[in-house]
């Protein structure tokens, strides 16, 4: 991943810090914007890094989230939270729903827009994504205001016409899935429970606005495509992109592909847009403008 980043992509202060998990604190970055907001502070997003569950870190993604914050006008918040097969499921699931809270609780003091606080992640961080999101949803507080998930991964255990056509040769490969699924869910574990195929979902109603991006030679690509279909069918606004030509991993090849570079570029862009038709909170400098 550090290969494959090339140099930092300038934005503003970045820093470490530590955010409220589940059980313990977890690490996370905070990556700010290079400009202030002209109306008042930006959204923030909070981000979950994909790796099976059992991989992926601040540092495998620190230049993806460079490039979010850039080019999407947006604070990023990444945190790191605990992987198998030390801490095996639920563990993932529950720090990645207490690190949302933090985030939308504490979006004031990052200097982000507490009103327009989004969350995202590719692959597993997808996955943990779209969790967190019902999860939040099922206990009747504060949600997100949109959700980013990057090929995520929404059904565990089903061979889908992408599985077996991408089995092998696209990066991520079949017997890699399977491994992963062993270290995270063992070997005994209900592909129906929603915390581990958020596609099972009896209910999808009421979630936030979502981008859901496809690779088109990926393994997860149809599971993908059928997690925003569903949330279409729910009455959840949807974004939908496939991008035809790239493989699963393609936002950690940014400097190796310009059609990857491109890619997560154009996926900032929607996310800036979708953020934008939200009412930001505003400034008193922009409200003493108004008034005078």
């Amino acid at each position: 991943a550090e290969v494959f980043a090339g140099p930092p992509v300038a934005v503003g202060p970045v820093r470490d810090l530590t955010v409220d998990g589940a059980a313990v604190p977890l690490p996370a970055r905070h990556y700010a914007p290079a400009e202030p907001g002209v109306d008042g502070p930006q959204p923030l997003l909070v981000f979950l890094a994909g790796g099976g569950f059992v991989i992926g870190d601040l540092e495998t993604h620190d230049a993806a989230c460079r490039i979010l914050c850039r080019h999407a006008g947006v604070h990023v918040l990444a945190v790191e939270y605990r992987k198998a097969p030390e801490h095996p499921f639920p563990a993932a699931v529950d720090d990645a729903t207490a690190a949302l809270r933090w985030g939308l609780a504490h979006a004031a003091e990052l200097g982000a827009d507490p009103g327009r606080v989004a969350v995202g992640g590719d692959s597993a961080g997808g996955n943990l994504s779209a969790v967190a999101c019902q999860q939040l949803k099922a206990e009747g507080g504060p949600q997100p205001a949109a959700q980013l998930l990057i090929y995520p991964s929404v059904e565990a255990g089903r061979t889908t016409g992408s599985v077996t056509d991408y089995a092998e040769g696209y990066f991520l490969t079949r017997p890699q899935m399977a491994w992963f699924t062993q270290q995270y869910l063992g070997s005994d574990f209900d592909p129906a429970d929603p915390r581990v195929s958020p596609l099972r979902k009896a209910d999808l109603t009421g979630l936030p606005p979502a981008i859901v991006v496809t690779a088109g030679f990926d393994p997860l690509r149809d599971e993908g495509e059928e997690y925003a279909s569903a949330l279409r069918a729910a009455g959840v606004p949807v974004v939908p992109r496939r991008f035809a030509e790239l493989i699963h991993g393609f936002i950690n090849m940014t400097s190796i592909g310009r059609v990857s570079h491109d890619a997560l570029v154009e996926m900032a862009g929607s996310l800036r847009a979708l953020l934008a038709t939200l009412e930001p909170a505003r400034s008193p400098e922009a409200v003493a403008r108004e008034r005078a």
